[in-house]
């Protein structure tokens, strides 16, 4: 069993704590946080049966969250179709069939992480920190990032592995292309900030340090690059093997010195202001 932990930054909050589904809507709407739709291909698709259990009820971040979200089941089947169609072009694409998406709320002293392999997965989701990402009673902030777990953990039931890269252990690109794609994934649904200024994008690094590092790299490629680069880009850990960053890149933008993953990298860092801030330190 592989646990994908997530590491998150927590979200400042601001409305109240009785504050309706409806209001909430709207406030996400006007914080540019509405949902991205979705598409008419993935309407009807089957993401898997959802079995939702709250384990620790009496939490408090368990009573938010069914406060928030009255429809779990549903809730949870909608946004893995988002993660599928960020993922895939179509239903009849590669996709690992996931017969059972079990997810727990549960208290513990975390964030969320995925578990389980194969056709059955399992998603834990702390009501800790459901309680400190409702601290300020914003009810549409709280949906924001709940979204933004989940993508992050859907992402790895339903995307590709590599092969030939190395293992889950921090470091492989293995490890970087299944974090890094994970939070691509994030961004792109809108539950990271899309702003290259933002302080959701960490500065610097390198493209194997995951999880939004890596994250916001695949987006600025998929904006100035290839419209539909995160699922090409996921679709190579079936088309290259042994599979590498740079591999990867030249396989989605053409054999060419420009494209190799370090000359992108700095592209990207050059296009960001990495570069000149790092210079001008």
């Amino acid at each position: 069993m592989r646990l994908h932990a997530i590491l998150l930054a927590a979200i400042a909050a601001s409305c109240s704590t009785n504050t309706d589904k409806s209001s909430a809507t709207q406030e996400a709407q006007a914080n540019g946080h509405e949902p991205i739709a979705i598409e008419a291909a993935w309407t009807d698709y089957f993401p898997g049966t959802v079995d939702f259990e709250i384990t620790t009820p009496d939490a408090t971040g368990a009573k938010i969250y069914k406060d928030i979200i009255p429809e779990p089941e549903k809730y949870i089947s909608e946004n893995a179709r988002r993660v599928l169609q960020t993922l895939y072009f179509s239903p009849d694409d590669s996709i690992p069939q996931i017969d059972t998406i079990k997810y727990v709320v549960r208290d513990f002293d975390g964030i969320s992480y995925k578990s389980g392999g194969g056709k059955k997965v399992r998603i834990d989701y702390s009501t800790q920190w459901i309680e400190k990402s409702f601290a300020d009673n914003d009810t549409a902030k709280l949906d924001y990032e709940t979204r933004g777990v989940i993508y992050h953990e859907l992402t790895h039931a339903y995307q590709l592995e590599p092969k030939g890269c190395g293992h889950y252990d921090g470091k492989s690109p293995f490890w970087a292309f299944i974090e890094g794609t994970a939070d691509a994934v994030r961004v792109a649904c809108g539950c990271f900030e899309q702003d290259f200024a933002s302080k959701d994008r960490p500065r610097g690094g390198n493209w194997m340090d995951g999880y939004r590092k890596t994250g916001y790299f695949l987006y600025w490629l998929q904006l100035n690059k290839d419209k539909d680069f995160i699922k090409k880009f996921n679709r190579t850990a079936i088309d290259v093997e042994p599979w590498s960053f740079d591999a990867a890149m030249k396989h989605i933008l053409g054999d060419k010195e420009e494209n190799s993953i370090e000359n992108l990298w700095n592209e990207y860092q050059a296009a960001v202001g990495d570069l000149e801030t790092a210079s001008a330190n």
